[in-house]
């Protein structure tokens, strides 16, 4: 994924994760202190919406089942799920999130 999103910095509170879209493709962003992270949107283990769930500090819970990630290193830190989901670089540019 490598893009400029739909979505400003601006956009995305501390402490909130937004659905966003880079080059038509939906993307989870998320803002931990300041700091942005980008994963994929869903959950690995039924593909339940990340962005839905809760966030605290860089670890999101999947409002599905409670699955929990790091948005930092999409590792598993608490299952039932098994598959890290996917994480992606991301900057600011002139108040853009930018992926890749």
């Amino acid at each position: 994924m490598n893009g400029k999103s739909d979505l400003k910095a601006a956009d995305v509170p501390e402490g909130y994760c937004r659905k966003g879209y880079v080059a038509g493709k939906e993307v989870a962003i998320y803002n931990v202190g300041g700091q942005f992270y980008a994963t994929q949107p869903n959950c690995t283990h039924e593909g339940g919406p990340l962005c839905e769930g809760s966030l605290a500090g860089e670890i999101v819970t999947c409002p599905w089942h409670g699955s929990q990630f790091n948005v930092r290193t999409g590792e598993v830190v608490m299952d039932p799920a098994e598959e890290p989901i996917a994480t992606y670089p991301i900057h600011v540019e002139d108040g853009v999130l930018v992926v890749g």
